[in-house]
Formats: structure tokens, C-alpha cells, sequence
């Protein structure tokens, strides 16, 4: 097993917790014991994580590993929500600031980032509280320098980190009183647990994480998961939330004045980006104090009053719409999660059976997490991908890994693929039998594609193209150039042996027009006259027809 990681491993395995932690936000929401007060821990966690995600995606692929870690603390700090977000925020920025002089991801740099995420976190707190999501970073911390003193492995010292990371959410109830009341463990820690679960399941390659349901090896009784109707207020009424900029802020003067104004208080981040939290009666006065020292965005003010309420009302009518509502059709058996670009494409995707068209293509591919949250979307237990391009398919096959539910990948590369894929599918054969059929019958498309060369090169022939030069190209390879693009179509069909084809599909890209397409229509019809010609609106940028013939 590999015990050697990139950064571009770390980033992507991130991705994949984060889309582990979304997958699953709704279970952290149940153990709430205040499910409304701060917002939702796993809502929060999850969107905490997503944008740390996206400012990841966001760096050039030469990106160092400090460009990294200050993506991650800066897309934490900035994408934190609730008491939850903001000390997840901080847990992340300490495992960045304890990597940052470490050579290699290995079980030593692993002990070094999560000691100081301890001392990040537990100064982010003005009264850290056993039991809560401190308490499981503390717990995985000792666990992980255990490790390094062992000389354990990476992959060793990541497997014994989750094992211990949710074992002490188990213990979560031993030092919550309240915890132990309602039959929950702690939201926060379980977020952190299934967050770092996720983690190491991506770096190391498994399709599955090993928490399977709540707790795993650990001896004491099983906590159920169960919702918590019984909240009775707070002490505040409005949860406030908000960033400040300010090279002049003391953290530690804020702090002492947001506990006048209320509790949950919380003022981290180095200047001049800060993140401020806390419930109060008096949000005007906090925000008065922070506009005198700095300048205010991204504010939140929930009243957690009115929330309350609405939840409540929510879960008296439950019982009712439940009976009143019809009941669901049953689930189809398989469905289906397509590529493409262009709403024509996915207009036609979508009429032959696709469930979900995730927008993406030659120039825009879209990530193991986009297609991972697609495959969630699907109404149906087992899954087919159609990535419809070479670049997705890896991509593709991650999210199948990723996925509990039953899926597999169509290795199609072109969207025309796709169309025969769909029109193979037999609704009562197994996942298998369909992959299979449809497979066969992508391989039996021939696709191509016109477009513009962007810089000087050759064709598959070893022809010169100029820049600006039209090109046709046949399952990947540079078969025609000419200077139109009907007349790069017209050499196009004639080196890919359309005469002897039976269809022709025509998909006209964004910038190419309805009459433009009705006349190469006709121009292909008078010259291949066996050829059954079917002219669509494809909208695909960059490539002014695409077409298949079969």
C-alpha cells in the first residue's frame, strides 16, 4: 500500500471528505440537542468544508504546498458558519500551520499538525467544554503522537486516528450530562470523525471509509442517532455571525467585550481577516464595536427564537402532511448521471432516460465531487456515469468509489456515445448486463468534432495547421483541415467512411445557426445520399458541430 503522498493527493482526498461530510450532514443534524439555536452542526460543518473546496479548485495547477495550506485556511475562515464552522475553520488552519515545516506526509508530520490544531482550536474557545468536538481532537491528537513515537506508517497512523477519532465520540455522553439524557453523542465531534474518515479513505484509495453507521472497536454500548425535539429557548435571542478586516483589532480585547454581550462567543483569524460569533440580545452593539475597529462583511443574523418556532411548527405537522401526502412511485432499478455541454445535449440526454446532466466537457471538466453529489441526486439504488470525454472518466470512476450506492462507469468519450449508450438500456436486465450492452453499443459510434486550432501544429497525417485554421477530428485524432467549417465536415465524413454508415447526427454548437445548420444538412444529404441525416441543437461551446455516424 502506498505511503507516499502528494499534495495533489491531499487536495483531492479533501474534496472527497468534504463530499463524505455533505453526504452525511443531515445524520449530524439529528444528534443536535439545540437543533436550531446555531444554525445545524453538519450543515455548517459541510459548508465550512465546501468552501474550502472551492478555493482549492481555485489555484493554478503549479500551486506549492503553501499556496495550498493558505487556500485551505483562508477558504475555512472565510466559508465558516456557526459555532461549529468556526472551530472546524480553526482545527483546519492549526493541522496547516503544524505541516509547515514538514518534509512529507508521513505519520511524524501527522502527529506534528494535530498537536497544534489542539493548541489552535482550544485557543479559539474561552471555555473549552469536555465532551464536544475539543474532546475528540484532543483524544485523535494523542492517539497520532502515539503513533509517531511507534514508527508506525502513514497509512497505519491515519487508520488508528479515525478509529480513535470515533471512539471518543462514543465517550462524547461520559462527560455531557445532557448528551447522555437524549441518547446522543456529540454533533461536532461525530462531524470531525466522519470528516477525517473521509480523508483517510480517499488518500489511501478504499471505496469505503470505515465507519460503517455511527461508532466503530469501541467495546461500550452503541449510541443511537435520534432527533431532539425538546429545546426550550436560549438565554439570546439572535445568533450573529460576520467577517471583519482590520489591522488594528486585538482578538483578545473582542473576546472580553462579545462576553459581555453574550455567550458562544468566538473571535479568530489573524489580522487583518477576522471571523466573529456569538449569541446576543444586542446585535446592533456588536456590530458597533467591530465597525469602530475595522470594516464588517458577510453578516448573518439569525433569530433563533423565530427558528425555533419554525421548527416545532415543522415537526407538529410532520404526521399530518405525511398521511396527506401520495405515496412515492417506486424507485427505478437504475439511473442514470451524464456529462455534457450545452443545453440542446442535455435536453436530448435527458429525454432518453438520464437522471442528472452535470454540465461540463472538453474545456470545463467537472470533479469526482460534482460527480459524486450527481450520483446522490439519482432516485434509484444503483447508478450508471456517462463521463462522455477521456479527461472524466478517472474523475468517473473515483465517485463510483465514493458512492454507497451501486455504481459502475460507461467509459463513453463523446456525447454521441452517450445517445446509443442510452438507447441500449433494457430496464429489466441487471446493472451489469446494461453496463455491458451499453459499452457495446458506444463502441459502435464513430464521433467527430470541428473546432479552431489555437496554436500552430500538425494533423494526424503530418500536415501543418496554423492557428485559426478549421480542424476536423475523428475519435481523437486530427483527420481534416480547411478553412470552413462545412468544408472541414464534408472531408471529415469522407475519411471516417460515412458512406458506408446508415445515421448521421448533427449537433450544432452554441455559436453555429440554425440556418448555417439546415443548409450543411442539406449540403451532406445531396452528397451522401444513403446517409439519414438528423440536424440537432447541441449548444456546445468551442466546437461548432459535432456529429456521430453509425
Amino acid at each position: 500500500m502506498q505511503d507516499s503522498y502528494s499534495s495533489t493527493d491531499i487536495v483531492n482526498a479533501i474534496a472527497q471528505a468534504s463530499a463524505l461530510l455533505s453526504s452525511r450532514k443531515e445524520e449530524i443534524n439529528r444528534l443536535n440537542v439545540f437543533p436550531v439555536p446555531d444554525g445545524d452542526t453538519g450543515t455548517n460543518m459541510s459548508l465550512t468544508l465546501e468552501s474550502v473546496v472551492a478555493g482549492l479548485k481555485a489555484l493554478p495547477a503549479e500551486a506549492g504546498r503553501a499556496d495550498v495550506r493558505k487556500a485551505i485556511v483562508s477558504g475555512a475562515l472565510m466559508g465558516a458558519r456557526g459555532n461549529s464552522g468556526v472551530i472546524t475553520s480553526q482545527i483546519l488552519r492549526g493541522l496547516c500551520e503544524g505541516s509547515e515545516d514538514c518534509e512529507r506526509f508521513d505519520a511524524g508530520s501527522i502527529a506534528a499538525s494535530f498537536k497544534r490544531a489542539v493548541e489552535v482550536a482550544f485557543q479559539a474557545v474561552r471555555k473549552p467544554v469536555e465532551g464536544t468536538i475539543l474532546t475528540v481532537l484532543y483524544d485523535t491528537a494523542q492517539v497520532a503522537s502515539a503513533c509517531a513515537a511507534d514508527g508506525l506508517n502513514t497509512n497505519e497512523a491515519l487508520d488508528a486516528v479515525v478509529s480513535e477519532a470515533y471512539a471518543s465520540v462514543q465517550r462524547t455522553p461520559d462527560f455531557l450530562p445532557v448528551l447522555k439524557e437524549n441518547n446522543v453523542v456529540d454533533a461536532g465531534g461525530f462531524g470531525l470523525a466522519i470528516l477525517l474518515d473521509g480523508f483517510s479513505a480517499a488518500i489511501q484509495g478504499r471505496s469505503e471509509s470505515v465507519g460503517e453507521g455511527l461508532l466503530v472497536g469501541a467495546d461500550a454500548p452503541r449510541v443511537e442517532i435520534e432527533q431532539i425535539d425538546d429545546w426550550e429557548g436560549s438565554d439570546y435571542r439572535y445568533c450573529n455571525e460576520f467577517l471583519v478586516d482590520s489591522d488594528d483589532l486585538d482578538p483578545e480585547q473582542a473576546l472580553d467585550f462579545l462576553q459581555t454581550m453574550g455567550d458562544c462567543e468566538l473571535c479568530v483569524g489573524a489580522a487583518p481577516k477576522f471571523k466573529v460569533h456569538v449569541h446576543s440580545n444586542h446585535p446592533d452593539q456588536v456590530l458597533k464595536y467591530f465597525l469602530d475597529r475595522g470594516q464588517v462583511s458577510e453578516v448573518f443574523i439569525h433569530n433563533m427564537d423565530l427558528q425555533s418556532q419554525d421548527r416545532a411548527r415543522m415537526l407538529a405537522d410532520e404526521g399530518e402532511i405525511k398521511a396527506q401526502a401520495p405515496q412515492p412511485e417506486p424507485d427505478r432499478p437504475i439511473g442514470f448521471v451524464a456529462v455534457a455541454p450545452g443545453d440542446g445535449n442535455a435536453a436530448i440526454l435527458k429525454s432518453l432516460g438520464v437522471d442528472v446532466v452535470v454540465s461540463g466537457g472538453q474545456t470545463m471538466n467537472p470533479s469526482t465531487k460534482d460527480l459524486y453529489e450527481a450520483t446522490e441526486k439519482v432516485p434509484s439504488e444503483c447508478v450508471v456515469i456517462l463521463p462522455n470525454n477521456s479527461n472524466i472518466v478517472m474523475a468517473a470512476n473515483s465517485a463510483c468509489e465514493l458512492s454507497k450506492k451501486q455504481c459502475a462507469v460507461v467509459p463513453t468519450t463523446s456525447v454521441p456515445q452517450a445517445f446509443a449508450a442510452m438507447f441500449a438500456v433494457d430496464a429489466q436486465a441487471s446493472l451489469e448486463q446494461n453496463v455491458e450492452a451499453m459499452a457495446e453499443a458506444a463502441s459502435e459510434v464513430k464521433t467527430g468534432e470541428v473546432t479552431v486550432a489555437i496554436k500552430n501544429s500538425k494533423d494526424a497525417h503530418k500536415n501543418k495547421i496554423r492557428k485559426g485554421d478549421v480542424i476536423g477530428i475523428a475519435d481523437g485524432s486530427i483527420e481534416a483541415v480547411g478553412k470552413t467549417v462545412e468544408d472541414v465536415v464534408m472531408k471529415l465524413l469522407e475519411a471516417m467512411d460515412a458512406r458506408d454508415a446508415d445515421t448521421l447526427t448533427l449537433l450544432a454548437g452554441r455559436d453555429y445557426g440554425d440556418e448555417q445548420l439546415s443548409e450543411l444538412a442539406q449540403r451532406i444529404e445531396g452528397e451522401f445520399p444513403d446517409l439519414e441525416v438528423d440536424p440537432q441543437r447541441g449548444g456546445q461551446p468551442l466546437y461548432p458541430v459535432v456529429f456521430s455516424v453509425e
